[in-house]
């Protein structure tokens, strides 16, 4: 009890001084955007800014999905973003990668709770445009950080508005921060894909039976919890692995 009267404390006192980092962000924007070779930069909208994100089309596609990527990285980051943002596109999906709120480069998990929120109308907008696109399937994917803000999304506004999700590296947080909020997986009706590496985090690991469980609840026959061999949380040098893995996945709906 005393945990968690301290993290409701904590949590409280930083959302009274915290908010993402603009700048920073503004500055990843305009230094990734002239070295990208697949697919199209676009800014996307909410009522507060503008945000960067990368739509990359396949050939009559009207399938699609958002690419969130880790704490304090951008839409075209080389490990686990740009292999499925690029290599999804083979398989017949349209890709839409976003940037997600960011803080500095020592920022911690209880350091990102309170932006969250932030989180929302980024995803949301994310939908809508691909839905102006023509997409009649839209999937989320999300690793580490983007877990969880993506599924905070999905708390507050349920799954009606997508098809699936794809978690990667899910429950990760730093030492001595458990999570703020569970995730509500035995909630969703959408098909989900847990899916992490052999090598990944600890709490990655610890915490997988008990989402597995909560998976399971829920009762999608089409979900399922897959360890990558020799990968680790980022999965370095380990794209491929998790580009067939997805992709197969994805084709099995």
């Amino acid at each position: 009890m005393k945990i968690i009267l301290a993290i409701i404390v904590l949590i409280q006192l930083s959302q009274l001084a915290m908010a993402s980092d603009w700048q920073r962000e503004k500055r990843i924007a305009d230094q990734i955007v002239e070295t990208i070779f697949d697919g199209d930069p676009i800014m996307l909208k909410t009522d507060e800014r503008e945000f960067l994100a990368i739509y990359t089309e396949a050939d009559d596609a009207e399938k699609a999905v958002i690419v969130m990527h880790g704490r304090g990285f951008h839409p075209d980051w080389v490990d686990t973003v740009q292999p499925l943002r690029v290599g999804l596109v083979d398989h017949g999906w349209n890709t839409l990668s976003i940037q997600m709120p960011i803080l500095g480069k020592e920022a911690k998990y209880y350091d990102y709770v309170p932006i969250f929120d932030e989180a929302i109308p980024r995803i949301q907008s994310a939908i809508e445009y691909l839905k102006q696109q023509g997409n009649s399937q839209i999937i989320l994917i999300a690793h580490s950080c983007s877990v969880h803000m993506s599924m905070h999304y999905l708390n507050h506004h349920g799954d009606d508005e997508v098809d699936g999700f794809i978690g990667i590296g899910m429950g990760a947080t730093d030492y001595k921060q458990p999570m703020a909020e569970p995730f509500p997986l035995d909630k969703l009706s959408i098909p989900i894909l847990d899916i992490y590496g052999a090598a990944d985090f600890p709490a990655v690991h610890r915490l997988a039976p008990r989402r597995w469980s909560r998976i399971t609840q829920a009762g999608n026959r089409a979900s399922k919890q897959l360890v990558v061999d020799e990968a680790d949380h980022y999965f370095t040098d380990r794209g491929d692995a998790l580009l067939d893995a997805v992709a197969k996945w994805l084709g099995e709906l």
